[in-house]
């Protein structure tokens, strides 16, 4: 769900991605104060994205299709097993560990108040159906459940790395690729 640049919601979106960067809006920064970061006004924020929880959704929703698509372009030579650990790699680079500690923040508010994070809560999938479509491609019968549990595990190795950086994931992520 790629924001059209061309829009004035698209060019506002690069603009918060520009001045972010990798990472979200520090939790508890105003949207005022987000709009004065990135040279505009609280009010042309609300307009574009309806709430905070707006902007921290479009901001994490386009990162993790810029994410996806990284990923799409490992899924087309990569094995299952290897795009598991393309995907945990990725995921778990120190330049990436921010993005990670946002999914959690924002999966956390969402849990919270679904109805503000509709788009964050239909991204979800995504890396399940890349895993579904590259399961499938090695012959796997159970695609769908395995890219599933899959997906599960390596965000619940990623919280753990998000709580407890340095605990070793490796013997669980040898267990997944199995």
């Amino acid at each position: 769900m790629e924001e059209p640049v061309s829009s004035a919601r698209g060019r506002l979106l690069a603009r918060l991605l520009s001045a972010f960067g990798e990472e979200l809006p520090p939790q508890g920064t105003s949207l005022r104060e987000i709009a004065a970061r990135v040279g505009t006004s609280h009010a042309l924020l609300r307009y574009h994205f309806g709430s905070h929880a707006g902007v921290l959704t479009a901001m994490l929703v386009a990162q993790r299709a810029k994410d996806n698509e990284t990923l799409s372009e490992d899924a087309a030579t990569a094995t299952f097993p290897e795009l598991i650990e393309r995907i945990w790699r990725h995921y778990t680079d120190p330049a990436r560990i921010s993005r990670a500690r946002s999914f959690f923040l924002v999966a956390g508010m969402a849990a919270q108040d679904p109805a503000s994070y509709v788009d964050f809560i239909a991204s979800l999938d995504d890396l399940t159906l890349l895993l579904t479509e590259v399961a499938r491609r090695d012959g796997d019968t159970d695609a769908p459940q395995r890219a599933t549990v899959v997906v599960a595990a390596l965000r619940g190795l990623l919280l753990q790395q998000v709580l407890e950086p340095g605990t070793p994931a490796e013997p669980a992520l040898g267990l997944i690729l199995e």
